[in-house]
């Protein structure tokens, strides 16, 4: 792969990141320190993602909980492999039992929203089928680091006193107190630099260790949280808890210009940033900087999610095929489309037939690309007292109309915004890639793989790049640094372009190239955020 290193007039004074032996990429330096120690103490790449995925709960829990879901691609000894761990409703849990509660859709906070948490379960799994540590090793940084505590850094901050603002207003109900005494124990949200710690987070955490999760499902942990949904009115129970298992499945990809990108298949939205690049595969692209190759995008991005939103939901409940919605003959008829103006996307017809991310990998060439989620930053703001549990709000996104694709169901697993991605060329490993962030995500993964791929940028500079985001019909928002007679062009083309002062929502990602001639490792991080590389 011909990547550049040196000229790229928008990145940054940052340069890519070069080892040999490991490497670890992620949102928070401590967690990708955490990482890199299991590495040197013999762990593989896979122990070392589990290291970090734990440790992030506690050193980053305005993104990630123990309570959350998890995606995974894993590449070992030649073959990918992909994990789902993202949990269903609940059985008891309706339609009509939500409505009888006095709502329309469900709602964002809160004890309805909340699904099987599938976290603990993905740790647990990738130990036993790839580990080579025990996971009482694995998870001792983050244990250690919830007991003892740890300083906060800036954007964590940031982010942690944005949230508490926002609860102290809204989360007035009896059931939220859990989040206030784990999160704002002196009463407010922590400062930068200031010391945060959790004890039950800590106790979690080793009781998943010395059960390898069963605690969590079937448990003591279990039963606190039986009893936690049972006195305020919830859905979630101990069965729902018991009854869950992670799904190894079959990654999906899509051959863009001689390189194979790789996703976790639906109920993840991965499948859109395919869709995406299976359009964009039939046209010439040959320059980053022009109004074309931005145009062209955007309107692909657009489609691709229109069709994403209609059809993807639990695969068991899907009405078209994840190939029908992959063929040529789909890209073909969508791209046609795509002419000199914005359109407002519509679904098409298939022919018939607040998250964390982190990037693995070691010297015997494992390599792992690993997301994990509560969804929106701390998630339903429910927190299991008294053990750091904070739950998930997936279930947000069902809908409550009985004729929709992702309508709820009793045991059914939603669309899913947290995308793992990887990256082979000829049935060799390039490595592991993804961008956090929502809806953004499909939109960096295909953003970060034309950088790549069509603009030769090596992953620092394909990370640094300035990015744009499709929120709805046409409207597309822009970052600060976007050029600016680019965003004009786009205008004057019928695009609605907002200028975003703020980077949080353009999404957070890490990658991690290896050479397969030498095995050096070439990583990239977030300037977005806390972003760092741990490498030896």
């Amino acid at each position: 792969m011909n990547l550049d290193y040196l000229n790229y007039p928008y990145a940054s004074q940052r340069m890519a990141t070069f080892a040999k032996n490991g490497m670890v990429a992620t949102s928070q330096p401590l967690a990708a320190q955490a990482g890199l120690d299991i590495l040197k103490k013999g762990g593989n790449a896979i122990d070392a993602a589990i290291a970090t995925a734990a440790t992030l709960t506690v050193v980053e829990p305005t993104s990630n909980g123990i309570g959350g879901d998890a995606f995974a691609l894993v590449w070992v000894k030649g073959e990918l492999h992909g994990l789902n761990a993202s949990g269903p409703a609940p059985k008891s849990i309706s339609i009509d039992a939500v409505k009888a509660k006095g709502h329309e859709e469900l709602p964002t906070f809160g004890l309805l929203p909340v699904t099987v948490p599938g976290v603990p379960s993905a740790w647990a799994e990738l130990s036993r089928r790839f580990g080579k540590l025990p996971l009482t090793e694995v998870l001792k940084p983050a244990i250690q680091y919830a007991e003892e505590g740890y300083p906060l850094s800036p954007v964590l901050a940031k982010y942690w006193k944005g949230a508490y603002k926002k609860y102290k207003e809204i989360f007035t109900a009896p059931e939220f107190k859990g989040w206030f005494e784990t999160f704002a124990p002196e009463g407010r949200a922590p400062e930068i630099g200031e010391v945060w710690k959790s004890e039950g987070h800590a106790n979690t955490l080793r009781s998943i260790a010395e059960t390898n999760a069963e605690s969590f499902y079937k448990g003591k942990l279990a039963d606190k949280i039986d009893a936690f949904f049972k006195e305020h009115g919830g859905f979630l129970s101990k069965k729902d808890l018991a009854d869950y298992k992670p799904e190894w499945v079959q990654p999906i990809s899509v051959n863009y210009r001689g390189y194979d990108v790789w996703e976790i298949p639906p109920n993840g939205q991965g499948i859109v940033a395919l869709m995406a690049l299976n359009i964009l595969n039939g046209f010439d692209i040959k320059e980053k900087e022009s109004v074309e190759t931005y145009h062209k995008q955007i309107e692909a991005m657009k489609l691709a999610f229109s069709d994403g939103k209609k059809y993807v939901t639990d695969p068991e409940k899907m009405s078209v095929k994840a190939a029908q919605l992959l063929s040529e003959e789909f890209a073909a008829q969508r791209r046609s489309l795509i002419g000199e103006e914005a359109l407002t996307p519509e679904p098409g017809t298939p022919p018939r037939g607040g998250t964390v991310y982190l990037a693995a990998a070691d010297s015997e060439g494992n390599m792992i690309s690993y997301i994990q989620s509560n969804y929106m930053g701390f998630g339903s703001g429910i927190v299991i007292p008294e053990t750091g549990i904070a739950l998930q709000n997936r279930g947000h996104d069902f809908s409550l109309d009985p004729t929709h694709e992702n309508a709820l169901e009793p045991g059914k697993k939603t669309y899913h915004t947290i995308i793992p991605g990887f990256l082979t060329k000829d049935g060799e490993a390039v490595g592991p890639f993804g961008v956090m962030g929502g809806y953004m995500q499909p939109q960096g993964h295909a953003q970060v793989i034309m950088n790549t791929i069509d603009f030769h940028l090596n992953p620092q500079a394909a990370l640094d790049s300035p990015r744009w985001q499709w929120i709805e019909d046409k409207k597309v928002v822009v970052e600060p640094n976007f050029p600016t007679h680019v965003a004009q062009a786009l205008a004057r083309r019928g695009h609605q372009i907002q200028v975003a002062l703020d980077g949080g929502s353009f999404g957070r990602g890490q990658i991690i190239w290896r050479d397969p001639k030498t095995g050096v490792l070439s990583g990239g991080t977030e300037a977005r955020t806390d972003g760092s590389i741990a490498s030896w």
